[in-house]
């Protein structure tokens, strides 16, 4: 055991005082918080600036009220031709030209919108609802509607989610909280698994390659061997995903306090919430997703959440790190690896893409429990399925499948690493691996 715990020691701390380990563990989360900074202020500001000037040339008799105009986009009529109208435009007068001809009103066809450039997607989805929006008018204006009396037709439903627990107990509940929480655990999972797991493969394969493990196998077991640099390499993961969750949640504070106002959230802090049974109709439309989301996740069980990724994670990666040491071991580069990844690759892949698409739409279905209990694909399933709530016993089960998943997969990975290690200069196959872990000691 005392030479497992060195060579843990040695992986550990010859990865986290690598000056690669160091910057990236606290580059990482203020790179991620700039790049989505930037993709929110360009959307926001490419919306608030936007600025786009059509001329209408309207020849539908029907539809005679004008387009409204607003700060983004400005609809202007013509009386001249279409024909005419494309020889003037150059982008300074007007930018778009949008022809309506006389169509049917219930099936409008031919609608042109033209310009020396190509109209966006947002402009054409802008321009089509404007549109829609006229037709709309206009036939309830045939059918004697008002638009008043549309709007009275309309009533806003806001259900409020309750999830029973022991003994009838309620407990508030959030599908999009639920589904948030999934999808990001789900994400983390795969990226955490995939990249320590690989590192545990490049780890032998460099060391192979530089012959440093002939002088190391003559002191220490390949199990040992094996095991230690799979959990040092573990512990490397989880000190790296510990210090990012510390510093973006920091990060976050920082940024709230320079960018949201302080009289404001004071403000907000001290609004009384009250339930939906006690709120006018107004408040009941004003109370958006956002805000049933906020408020679900104070209802959620986030440590135990955080406990059970925790152990998944290791639990995962443990499963599949032992695999790729026995990729490592049986080739002599990393282009080699090709070949054997991809058989090891797939099941993980496959529960990923499950488990955003079916578990978080069905979580307590057959697909869902079975993912959740099988050790390939159950360290992304189950942390997935974790903020819908899983019975005890289907979490302790999930627990103990991967438990003995990890020892039969080590097991085996062991036998095939004692020979993989020493082969130089030849391809190895399925095939080769296979005889490698009948070999007797």
């Amino acid at each position: 055991m005392s030479k497992i715990s060195l060579i843990i020691r040695r992986e550990y701390f010859s990865r986290v005082k690598k000056k690669s380990f160091i910057i990236m563990t606290f580059l990482t989360p203020v790179i991620f918080a700039f790049f989505y900074g930037m993709i929110f202020y360009f959307s926001y500001k490419e919306i608030k600036d936007s600025y786009d000037r059509i001329v209408v040339v309207n020849e539908n008799k029907k539809l005679t009220e004008p387009l409204p105009s607003d700060k983004n986009i400005s609809y202007t009529y013509s009386s001249k031709s279409l024909a005419a109208l494309k020889k003037e435009i150059n982008g300074k007068d007007f930018d778009y030209i949008l022809y309506l001809p006389d169509f049917d009103i219930e099936q409008p066809e031919g609608v042109q919108l033209l310009g020396s450039k190509q109209a966006g997607l947002s402009l054409n989805n802008r321009v089509a609802d404007d549109l829609e929006a006229q037709i709309r008018n206009y036939k309830l204006k045939q059918s004697g509607i008002t638009q008043q009396q549309l709007d009275n037709l309309k009533s806003s439903v806001s259900i409020d989610v309750k999830k029973l627990g022991e003994a009838g107990s309620e407990e508030d509940s959030s599908a999009g909280a639920s589904t948030v929480i999934a999808f990001v655990a789900g994400v983390l999972m795969f990226m955490f698994i995939m990249l320590y797991g690989v590192q545990v493969m490049r780890g032998v394969i460099e060391e192979k390659t530089n012959r440093i493990i002939e002088v190391m196998i003559s002191s220490v077991k390949p199990f040992q061997l094996m095991m230690g640099k799979i959990i040092g390499i573990a512990l490397v993961g989880l000190t790296q995903f510990l210090l990012w969750i510390i510093l973006t949640l920091s990060i976050s504070t920082v940024a709230v306090g320079l960018f949201v106002d302080k009289d404001e959230a004071k403000k907000m802090a001290q609004t009384e919430i009250r339930p939906p049974g006690q709120m006018s109709g107004q408040e009941v439309v004003k109370q958006g997703p956002m805000q049933n989301i906020q408020k679900s996740l104070a209802n959620l069980e986030v440590g135990k959440i955080l406990a059970v990724f925790v152990f998944f994670f290791l639990g995962g990666y443990l499963f599949y790190s032992s695999l790729y040491a026995a990729i490592g071991s049986a080739v002599d580069s990393e282009t080699e690896t090709q070949q054997f990844m991809m058989p090891v690759m797939m099941p993980l892949l496959f529960g990923y893409a499950l488990s955003l698409s079916v578990v978080t739409n069905d979580p307590y279905g057959q697909v869902a429990f079975w993912l959740s209990m099988i050790p390939f694909t159950s360290p992304i399933a189950m942390v997935v399925r974790m903020p819908y709530g899983v019975p005890v016993w289907e979490l302790a089960l999930s627990m103990g499948i991967l438990v003995l998943g990890f020892i039969g997969t080590v097991w085996f990975a062991a036998r095939v690493y004692r020979v993989g290690i020493l082969m130089y200069g030849k391809k190895a196959s399925f095939r080769e691996m296979v005889r490698w872990f009948g070999y007797r000691n």
